[in-house]
């Protein structure tokens, strides 16, 4: 129908069209890139054989979201985060320095196993009850819980749907992953901690008394949030153990599984429907991803990644190190201001075929199903999964955590605008990618 020529520059200047209008909020962002998706299909450019590219890359990534939410929503009416909340009110002591280090003890954890914004809708109620109680505002600390729960998703690699798509496309397993990149994530999390301080001064600085009659609630259903906690920790274990078994369950499917289980729970407890469970999965920020997965395939036809490969291999020649620091800054800039999955995706590609290029593995690792890619080439990749993850600290727009934290706070009287969490978020990320860089030099010297 279309010439190859004149059918690039038409995916071009739609998939630029759809980044623009999300980023200078013309439009709504699905709505944007669904309209971007449903152009490029009624022109016959986007087609079925399309669509099976994008199930086959995207499917692992949706999964492992959707389960998380799942799972995440199935504890809320157990009561624990109402029991957690007014024992960490007591914990604080009328603290402020108590209130900030808790934070990570808090939303880290969780992070690990669970969507970063549902983690934090969740965890909303308790944080803004502490804030309340030592008489703070809420907006320091909503914003940096999105930034530990953005970073706390380089824990491990089912922390963030960026980092799972960067590990699945290598064959990297949950375990391996502990082993080879987990410690970089801690050390990007725990860099944040001396830097609080200076940031939320006035919080730090905070001591109140606390009323002397407080006291803990008790918890509300004890039994189902028994239960409820049996399952994330049977997630937690088939994450780690699940490839190891003859079967091989791999992440989206434990995923999976813990949804189902979950959702079980729910329906023989019958203390919530089913229906109103699946209703308060963030089925927009899914259909997002998906529509941008397409955009980001009907991309990948044009060609222009294998040319910004080759560019790659002028500028660098087969020296992974700038590469990887090249990696860790351009996405890291990127995912500030884009989806960071999408631009990871892209990035992904445009990473294997430069490493075609420079001859470090065979054409076929351009091919999905290439897994044997050498240790030396991980550092790349690896730097895909820092800047990706952290990138999205600095702006308020760079993640969906960002904007929940921005949504919670508008709903209560204090709107978080792009400035202000930019003085916050952008310091923190490029003190947490320097550290990145130090790690990925580590690993660098260690592989080679």
């Amino acid at each position: 129908m279309f010439s190859e020529y004149l059918q690039n520059i038409i995916i071009v200047v739609v998939f630029i069209g759809v980044i623009l209008a999300i980023a200078f909020d013309v439009i709504d962002m699905l709505l944007a890139a669904l309209l971007g998706v449903s152009f490029l299909t009624v022109l016959g450019i986007f087609d079925q054989r399309d669509i099976l590219n994008v199930t086959r890359s995207a499917g692992g990534p949706i999964a492992l979201l959707f389960g998380g939410m799942v799972v995440a929503r199935v504890l809320a009416p157990t009561g624990i985060f109402e029991y957690v909340g007014s024992r960490y009110v007591l914990f604080t002591r009328g603290s402020g320095k108590r209130f900030l280090l808790s934070l990570f003890l808090l939303v880290g954890p969780l992070c690990t196993v669970l969507p970063n914004a549902t983690t934090v809708i969740l965890l909303a109620p308790i944080i803004i009850r502490v804030a309340q109680a030592l008489k703070v505002d809420i907006v320091g600390p909503m914003i940096i819980t999105a930034i530990i729960s953005n970073s706390a998703g380089l824990l491990t690699l089912v922390g963030d749907p960026a980092t799972f798509l960067v590990g699945s496309a290598i064959g990297m397993t949950f375990v391996e992953y502990l082993r080879r990149v987990s410690l970089g994530g801690l050390l990007t999390l725990l860099i944040l901690v001396p830097l609080v301080p200076f940031l939320m001064r006035d919080i730090w600085r905070t001591e109140v008394a606390l009323p002397s009659d407080l006291k803990p609630e008790p918890l509300t259903r004890p039994y189902l949030c028994l239960f409820a906690l049996l399952i994330l920790a049977v997630m937690v274990v088939l994450f780690i153990a699940g490839e190891l078994l003859p079967s091989r369950i791999v992440p989206p499917a434990v995923s999976i599984i813990a949804a189902s289980l979950g959702l079980l729970l729910i329906y023989e407890a019958q203390v919530d429907h089913v229906t109103d469970v699946l209703k308060d999965v963030d089925w927009r920020t899914i259909l997002f991803l998906i529509a941008l997965f397409c955009l980001v395939e009907a991309f990948a036809k044009t060609g222009l990644l294998q040319g910004m490969s080759g560019v790659l291999y002028t500028w660098f020649g087969t020296n992974l190190f700038p590469i990887s620091l090249f990696l860790l800054a351009f996405v890291g800039l990127s995912s500030s201001v884009l989806a960071n999955i999408p631009v990871v995706a892209i990035m992904l590609l445009m990473v294997k075929g430069y490493l075609v290029t420079a001859q470090f593995v065979p054409e076929t690792g351009l091919a999905a199903s290439f897994m044997d890619w050498p240790l030396t080439t991980l550092p790349a990749f690896i730097a895909m999964m820092f800047a990706g993850t952290l990138g999205g600290n600095a702006t308020l727009i760079g993640a969906s955590a960002n904007v929940v934290a921005a949504g919670i706070c508008g709903a209560q009287g204090k709107p978080i605008s792009f400035m202000t969490f930019l003085r916050y978020g952008a310091p923190l990320m490029v003190c947490q990618l320097l550290m990145s860089a130090f790690y990925i030099l580590l690993l660098t010297l260690v592989l080679t």
